[in-house]
């Protein structure tokens, strides 16, 4: 069975003047897994770095694996305990999108696509995520809020959302569907829901030492959904580097590598699909760069240790949807 690329190159707030050179040094530095976003719009910029690299000759379509954010046996699929050694990074390519929470009516799910389609110039695309489990009034707003600052909702329920990406599966728009932003509550009832047609390969949740996902991760494995791991470096930007963590630093300087790689690895070695993002053509090349070597136990505890229950993306102006996911422990 083929496998998800466990290390791929996000695309969230990546500039439109930058994407297209850092997809096409990704594809130079071997990655073939792209995760993309309508609400990221960059995806056409992403689309000519991809376009670029296949007219060059250096990469065929079939070899990239494009996951959007917007499976069945047949599909491609991350197959737990597999991950580093098991895999030559540069055998599979792999791009993801998304579907964004205004257009949860099902009517609209497949517009969506087409739309991302378009701008990517794809035929297909490997991954479709559904962003959030949250559906919003659709619309040229891609947050619409109301005159106290929050969210409008529309009254749609993500397993009517579902059954319209199941069936961009079966028109043969996209090779597989997934989730982001699930809790356990709400993948339990999609993968409880009656006459489940497709089942979901992943579920792309924040996840770094600061927020470990332990009991999320295990529940999304025991199932046999994979788990991707967004923000897996923190967020400087919020304050909060793990680049600059003590613990991490000294695991680094053990192993000879940068704090982003044991990051990463940390990743890797749980069976968690990782996506770090990056635009620095130094910094991708080094993120590419952990199949060579193996943190120990103690370096994983040590690494666990750090847990704070920090959520970085916690989308503040949806707490009053139904479906907002954090309300609960995991």
């Amino acid at each position: 069975m083929a496998l998800i690329p466990p290390v791929g190159l996000g695309t969230w707030k990546a500039s439109p003047g930058e994407v297209t050179n850092a997809v096409k040094l990704a594809i130079d530095a071997g990655y073939r897994h792209f995760d993309c976003a309508y609400l990221y719009q960059n995806e056409s910029e992403v689309g000519e770095g991809i376009q670029c690299k296949i007219s060059e000759g250096v990469i065929k379509r079939e070899e990239l694996f494009i996951v959007s954010k917007g499976s069945n046996s047949r599909l491609p699929a991350y197959k737990a305990g597999a991950y580093a050694a098991e895999l030559n990074p540069q055998a599979l390519a792999f791009l993801s999108y998304s579907l964004w929470c205004t257009f949860h009516k099902k009517p609209l799910v497949r517009t969506a696509c087409s739309q991302s389609l378009k701008a990517l110039k794809l035929d297909y695309l490997d991954l479709y995520l559904m962003h959030w489990p949250m559906g919003f009034k659709p619309g040229k707003d891609s947050v619409p809020l109301d005159h106290s600052g929050m969210v409008i909702p529309c009254n749609t329920d993500f397993l009517d959302t579902w059954e319209a990406m199941e069936d961009l599966v079966n028109e043969g728009l996209v090779k597989a569907i997934g989730v982001s932003n699930f809790n356990h509550e709400q993948l339990e009832r999609l993968l409880n829901k009656q006459n489940l047609r497709i089942r979901p390969v992943t579920n792309q949740i924040e996840c770094h030492p600061y927020l470990s996902q332990k009991q999320l991760i295990s529940f999304c494995q025991a199932r046999g959904v994979s788990v991707t791991a967004y923000r897996p470096l923190g967020g400087s930007s919020e304050g909060v580097d793990l680049l600059d963590d003590p613990v991490i630093r000294r695991i680094a300087e053990e192993h000879d590598k940068t704090p982003a790689q044991i990051l990463i690895r940390f990743q890797m070695q749980r069976n968690v699909i990782v996506i770090p993002k990056s635009v620095t053509p130094h910094r991708i090349q080094e993120n590419i760069q952990v199949f060579d070597f193996e943190l120990t136990e103690q370096d994983m505890n040590d690494i666990f240790s750090l847990e704070k229950n920090l959520r970085l993306v916690t989308f503040p102006t949806t707490e009053n949807h139904k479906d907002y996911p954090f309300h609960i422990e995991y």
